[in-house]
């Protein structure tokens, strides 16, 4: 056959995309510091100028994660594969696993149970609340020959973030290991891998580090890479095994695992030493008074949240669709005459829920106040009665009483 015949019917352009402000759950707005690294002369991956720039990524990371782990470095793969990454190594069959399922992520760490041959005790609570710790240490007491806790510390689904620190204490008091979710949290709220005790901790590019989606951050503790270094039988999956990964990541003289994303890793180091040049209570501080501008905005417009305050994660705000208004038909609107993009809700929350992201460079005055702008000048043409101006003027009124540092 002519090769002609196997042309794409349509015909293929290069593609532009739209310029969207991105305030759903994820990803978030890319910096364009991080757009122009990405932009940069490719190396290879085993080029020793590159090699130098891995161990800039390490540090910056270990800073983020605010841990002296030698194993800490980024997955090639979005948060899903370094949340399989720690689950992979640390399980054998036939290992107990207490897992705690608040939301749509919970639930996937007990897929990852399953199917790597371990049992998975579920706690679950419900949606939008946060992991009970007395529910996990009672389901310990029942479980004496748990190995591994495994929670989401910010659950992205519900906008829901849990006691880490607690959690962690629990595990170590019945000589357990964790496993911990902080995609969502990374960058936006505090996370102390070594105060707290962390075994495997994983997140992602895309959210608060205001990178590209496609390379997830983990650290392992030395107890991890003991455990893996003594398994009694290999490691299910030949690419995350960190056993592997450590010739590459963690030797000053580095053999080939596998091709590196160049580009992509430029890309994390500029949004990971960004993040270190503003400091990460700083970063913390401007992620929770963004929130607040942007609750007292809600405020205005009579949206509720789903979670309560004390539990709330600044980064990740899941408010209820007022009665009567089509949600579907509101972010239709919000991306066609504003190109705006906010998040539907998952799960149980489908439908009932709408999920505004402030993560990273999308966490900032101006995305507040054009995003409440926008917001109430759709829901107002749609017939909801509303004050025009008032939901910006609340969130100025929120800047003005919290400063930033």
């Amino acid at each position: 056959m002519n090769t002609e015949d196997f042309r794409p019917e349509k015909e293929v352009k290069v593609f532009y995309p739209p310029q969207r402000v991105l305030m759903g759950p994820g990803p978030s707005d890319t910096h364009p510091r991080v757009l122009n690294a990405m932009a940069r002369p490719t190396l290879g991956h085993l080029d020793p100028v590159f090699t130098e720039m891995m161990e800039e990524i390490k540090g910056l990371m270990r800073y983020a994660f605010q841990t002296k782990n030698r194993m800490t470095f980024p997955v090639s793969g979005p948060g899903s594969v370094g949340m399989e990454m720690c689950f992979v190594n640390m399980i054998e069959p036939g290992d107990k696993v207490i897992v705690c399922s608040n939301g749509v992520f919970g639930g996937r760490m007990i897929e990852n149970v399953e199917r790597h041959g371990g049992v998975a005790v579920a706690v679950h609570d419900k949606w939008g609340e946060p992991v009970d710790p007395q529910k996990v240490e009672d389901a310990l007491k029942k479980n004496p020959d748990t190995k591994i806790i495994a929670f989401v510390h910010a659950e992205t689904s519900t906008g829901a973030s849990s006691d880490a620190k607690t959690l962690c204490e629990l595990a170590h008091k019945h000589n357990c290991m964790t496993i911990v979710d902080t995609v969502t949290s990374l960058g936006g709220t505090p996370i102390k891998v070594d105060e707290w005790g962390i075994d495997a901790i994983y997140s992602g590019s895309q959210k608060c580090l205001s990178c590209p989606p496609g390379l997830s951050p983990v650290s392992f503790s030395d107890r991890v890479t003991e455990l893996v270094k003594n398994r009694k039988t290999k490691v299910h999956s030949w690419f995350m095994d960190i056993g592997l990964l450590l010739n590459y990541w963690g030797s000053a003289a580095r053999t080939y695992h596998h091709t590196a994303p160049t580009n992509a890793l430029y890309a994390l180091h500029e949004s990971l030493l960004m993040l270190a040049e503003e400091g990460l209570e700083h970063s913390w501080a401007r992620h929770r008074n963004n929130y607040e501008a942007l609750k007292d905005g809600f405020a205005t417009l009579g949206m509720n949240y789903v979670v309560a305050e004390q539990y709330r994660l600044p980064q990740l705000n899941s408010v209820f669709v007022p009665a009567g208004v089509d949600e579907k038909e509101v972010r239709r609107r919000l991306l066609a005459e504003y190109s705006l993009e906010i998040g539907a809700g998952l799960g149980d929350f489908a439908g009932k829920v709408w999920r505004f992201g402030l993560m990273g460079t999308s966490s900032r005055i101006d995305k507040v106040i054009f995003c409440l702008t926008a917001l109430e000048a759709v829901l107002s043409d749609m017939g909801m009665k509303v004050e025009r101006g008032a939901a910006a003027s609340a969130a100025h009124k929120s800047y003005a009483a919290n400063p930033m540092l």
